[in-house]
């Protein structure tokens, strides 16, 4: 999850996430409306589900219970692509000069 400070921006959920908490998935009971952060709703994410990124149709709510549980104030609760950051971790490591077993480079 993208875990950023919330903005004003709306969380959207598609077709077939619709009426699904983002924190625990049930699908009973929705509460409170669901705030992304501002770099989650700019550019190519936004109008995008916040949980598979497909065409948003509705806005996305958090449950009664996540909402008492106050998991609906951890922030920015967009699913990120774990490909992508493993990605960047990569090129960020060769940057820096790690090595895999986290030492740096001999030499």
């Amino acid at each position: 999850m993208c875990r950023r400070q919330p903005g004003i921006a709306i969380g959207r959920m598609c077709e077939k996430c619709d009426g699904k908490c983002p924190i625990c998935d049930s699908y009973v009971r929705p509460m409170t409306l669901v705030r992304i952060c501002d770099e989650c709703s700019f550019g190519t994410a936004a109008g995008k589900c916040i949980i598979c990124s497909s065409p948003a149709i509705s806005d996305a709510y958090y449950c009664t219970e996540c909402t008492r549980l106050e998991k609906d104030r951890d922030g920015c609760p967009r699913i990120i692509n774990m490909g992508a950051s493993r990605v960047d971790a990569f090129y960020e490591r060769k940057k820096l000069g790690l090595e895999k077993g986290g030492g740096f480079k001999k030499g």
